[in-house]
């Protein structure tokens, strides 16, 4: 029987999106994958959500973050999966380190309290 150079193509594998709940461990994220599923007796879809480990090489997720993960080998007892990238950053969530600062709109106040600091400085 002769071996063939061409091996199998891999297979396809899984692609989830779902948010970041937990990134207090080194180089691991905790994210909540939700999904629709109908009820046995009644018909009606009932939400579940699933919640994987996940391996974050450099740490650049962040808790509210929306990402996109994949299946992978088993990296430890509970990660099978690894973070493909960040699709959406939580408000609270720095930026990312290889984009651009985002221009932030300056809020003008109106009224007393924003010629109070004027006032003080021409003093």
């Amino acid at each position: 029987m002769a071996v063939t150079s061409d091996a199998a193509p891999r297979a396809q594998r899984k692609i989830r999106e779902g948010t970041v709940i937990s990134n207090k461990m080194q180089k691991t994220i905790v994210v909540r994958v939700g999904h629709m599923v109908r009820h046995p007796v009644y018909g009606r879809y009932v939400s579940q959500a699933s919640a994987f480990k996940v391996h974050d090489e450099k740490n650049v997720a962040a808790i509210g973050d929306w990402v996109k993960i994949m299946e992978t080998r088993p990296i430890s007892k509970d990660k099978r999966w690894r973070l493909v990238e960040v699709l959406k950053r939580s408000s609270d969530a720095p930026a990312l380190p290889d984009t651009p600062p985002q221009t932030t709109v300056k809020t003008i106040r109106r009224g007393k309290a924003a010629q109070a600091p004027e006032a003080e400085a021409s003093s």
